[in-house]
Formats: C-alpha cells, sequence, structure tokens
C-alpha cells in the first residue's frame, strides 16, 4: 500500500497519457476538440516557471550557510558532480548516435504537423552567446524564453544575498518563503496534470499520427539500457577511483538499500536520510556525507541529465537539425548538463528542464508537454542513477579531500 502510495501521482499521469494516446489512435484530428484543456494546463505551468526558477535558485544560494566553514568540501562537491554529470551526459549521447529513439518513425510526416522554429542564420557566434546568456532589459529576464539569463541573474541574487551577511537575512528568509507559496502553486497546479498531459498527449497522436507512439517506447527502452550500463558500469569505476577494490566492495555492499528506497519512492528527496546512513556506513566522514548528500540531491541529477540527451535528441531528430557539428554537440552537452543542475535545484523540476531545452534551442514553448513525456515514463530509473549518484560521488570527494588512503584508514581506524 505504501508503495501505491508513493506511485500514484505517476501511476494517474501514465494512465493520463496511455488514456489520451489511445483516444489519438481512435479518434484521430477529432481530438482537437480537447484541445483548449491541455492548453490551459500548460499556461498555467508558464505562468509558474518564472518565479519559481527564480525564488528556488536564489534561495539555495542565498541560505547556504555551510559554504564558508566547508569550502574545500564544496568545492570538490561540485567538480565531481560536473564531472560525473558529463559523464553522464556523454555516455547517453553515445547512446542515442548508436539507437535514434526515432530511427524508425517517419519524421518527414511528422514535421508537417509540428510549429515551426526559429532560426540563428545571419547571426554570430558572438551574437548567439549573448543573447543567450544575457538580455538588454531587467523586464526580460522574467520571460519563459529567457530562461537561461535568469538562472544567472538568480545565483548572482542569491551569491549577493550572502555575501550581505545579517543585513541580507531578511531577503534570505523572504527567499525562502516565497519558494514555500511557489512550490504550493506548483502542486496545485500539478494535480491537474493527469488529465492536461493525457489531452496534450491525445491531440499530438491524432495529429501527428500513432508512430510517434513508438518513439516514446524506443526512448523508454533505450533509457532502461543506458540506466543498466550506468548504474553497474560507472559507479563501479566512480567507486575503484574512490578507493581501488575496497572501494568497490564497499559500495556495492551498501549501496542497495538507497537503490531499492529510490525505485520504492521515486523520490530522491526521500532517500536522503538513506542515502546518509549509506554513504557512513562506507566510511565517509560525517561532515562530507552530511554535505554531498543533501547538496546532490538539490544540484545533482545524472538521471536526469541522460533524460535531457533523449529529449533534445527528440526534438533535434523530429526538426531535422544538425547534430554532428562540434558545437551541436558541446550545446547539447552543454544543456543537458545544465537540464540536471535545474530539475535538481528545482523541486518537481516543474517543466523548467524542458522549457529550458526549447528556449536555448530556439524550439516553441508548446513542445514542453511533448518531451515532458519522456521525463513521466523514465521517472523510476531515472531516481534510482539520481539517488545512488550521490553516494559514489560522497567516496569520490572522501577521496580527493582525505587523501588516496582514506578507505584504508577508516577500515583500520
Amino acid at each position: 500500500m505504501k508503495i501505491l502510495r508513493n506511485y500514484a501521482f505517476t501511476i494517474c499521469l501514465l494512465l493520463g497519457i496511455i488514456l489520451g494516446g489511445l483516444a489519438g489512435v481512435i479518434f484521430g484530428a477529432k481530438t482537437e476538440i480537447v484541445k483548449p484543456i491541455g492548453d490551459i494546463f500548460l499556461n498555467l505551468m508558464f505562468v509558474v516557471i518564472v518565479p519559481l526558477v527564480f525564488l528556488s535558485v536564489s534561495s539555495a544560494i542565498a541560505n547556504m550557510k555551510q559554504m564558508a566553514r566547508l569550502g574545500k568540501i564544496i568545492g570538490t562537491t561540485f567538480i565531481v558532480f560536473f564531472i560525473t554529470a558529463m559523464l553522464a551526459a556523454i555516455i547517453a549521447f553515445i547512446g542515442v548516435k548508436i539507437f535514434n529513439p526515432l530511427h524508425n518513425v517517419d519524421t518527414s510526416a511528422l514535421l508537417s504537423n509540428l510549429p515551426k522554429i526559429e532560426t540563428d542564420t545571419g547571426k554570430s557566434i558572438g551574437e548567439i552567446l549573448v543573447s543567450t546568456f544575457t538580455v538588454s532589459d531587467f523586464l526580460d529576464l522574467f520571460t519563459k524564453s529567457n530562461l537561461l539569463p535568469l538562472i544567472i541573474f538568480s545565483i548572482l541574487f542569491g551569491v549577493a544575498t550572502t555575501m550581505a551577511g545579517e543585513k541580507g537575512r531578511a531577503v534570505a528568509d523572504l527567499l525562502s518563503s516565497a519558494t514555500e507559496v511557489i512550490l504550493k502553486i506548483v502542486k496545485l497546479i500539478m494535480y491537474a496534470a493527469p488529465i492536461g498531459l493525457g489531452c496534450y498527449f491525445a491531440v499530438t497522436v491524432g495529429q501527428l499520427g500513432p508512430q510517434i507512439i513508438s518513439g516514446y517506447l524506443n526512448a523508454f527502452l533505450l533509457y532502461l539500457v543506458l540506466t543498466v550500463i550506468y548504474f553497474f558500469g560507472m559507479n563501479t569505476l566512480y567507486a575503484f577511483t574512490a578507493g581501488g577494490k575496497t572501494g568497490i566492495r564497499t559500495f556495492w555492499k551498501n549501496v542497495f538499500t538507497p537503490a531499492i528506497t529510490a525505485v520504492a519512492t521515486s523520490s530522491s528527496a526521500a532517500c536522503i536520510p538513506v542515502n546518509l546512513v549509506a554513504t557512513k556506513k562506507m566510511g565517509v566522514p560525517d561532515d562530507i556525507a552530511e554535505t554531498v548528500i543533501p547538496l546532490g540531491a538539490n544540484t545533482h541529477k545524472d538521471g536526469s541529465v541522460i533524460g535531457g540527451i533523449l529529449k533534445i535528441t527528440f526534438l533535434f531528430t523530429l526538426f531535422g537539425k544538425d547534430m554532428s557539428s562540434i558545437g551541436s554537440i558541446a550545446a547539447i552537452l552543454g544543456v543537458a548538463f545544465l537540464v540536471g543542475a535545474v530539475m535538481g535545484a528545482i523541486p518537481s523540476g516543474g517543466m523548467t528542464g524542458e522549457l529550458l531545452i526549447c528556449a536555448v534551442f530556439g524550439f516553441p514553448p508548446e513542445l514542453v508537454a511533448t518531451i515532458m513525456i519522456i521525463s513521466t515514463i523514465i521517472d523510476v530509473p531515472a531516481t534510482l542513477l539520481n539517488s545512488t549518484g550521490n553516494t559514489v560521488c560522497a567516496m569520490l570527494v572522501a577521496r580527493f579531500v582525505e587523501g588516496k588512503d582514506w578507505l584504508r584508514k577508516k577500515i583500520t581506524a
């Protein structure tokens, strides 16, 4: 019963999507009648995105009290998080190059029914970079089309609040309170997600045809394969880097409780207590474990990074965009990394990762729900990678902070 309660919302989402897909197959273009319902849900989410990003990111940084005391640990932690996330992105990119989820789908037929995208033809690389990372007016920050500049501004605002010390305390408290309020709004809106996404998917299948369903199925199967490779292969490599053969034995001896908890709860936040206990059993010092695990739950999600690659590939393939040039590959990997960080920093994700993909690459925001469906179907394996990845990262941080013999010293102590 407890597992059913944990999965109740995910089950409802999946049922909504399945029923919507069936309706699209059966009724075809007639599903257009429910399009306003899907649009209302999307618009509600779009409205809440900007305050959600600003308040969540700036609040998290403004309230990071341990930054001065644990500077070395935090610095090492973010380096480890960055490296592991980028490796996850690279592995996922290789995976989609070997097996593209849309390889057997008639994308030319689909493309004719999709909204047109804007191109950067005529713009220099410098102009593209400026428009991607900055805006020229303060008010332009607060629009869903400029999420990356908004995130940068939110980080600066949070850092400045922390630097203000006691004078900035009131602002930090306000940010925390406002974040709680906006998250409640998101929770209320998400109650309508099974119906909203179900209607949206019904229209999508009705317009694009049943062949789009095989694309989602292929994406799910590919994600399962990547999950197995990353969970067993990369975690073993990380554990070996952290502590040699002893590190491998120590990691796999203690990781299954966090892994089972992740699968059973489908929540990275719910896994924090279990991960803390597991990392301490692995010999990770308390101060490192108590820094890495909470930070990881909020800023480090390798499973979401892999999902980001799948979502970007999905849209790139649909629109026939180039994925082979060095610039395109770098952009795809970089945005996938940001998707993992953004979805981690913002509880429940709130469509932010999907909207970031659309905003950076110039896809219409109407396509957010199209790739959010991927988030729903990969939720469980993604949580497994997100959660257990933080335990092995704690071992890596201990290795670089305490020295290469940290684990042997802990065992013989």
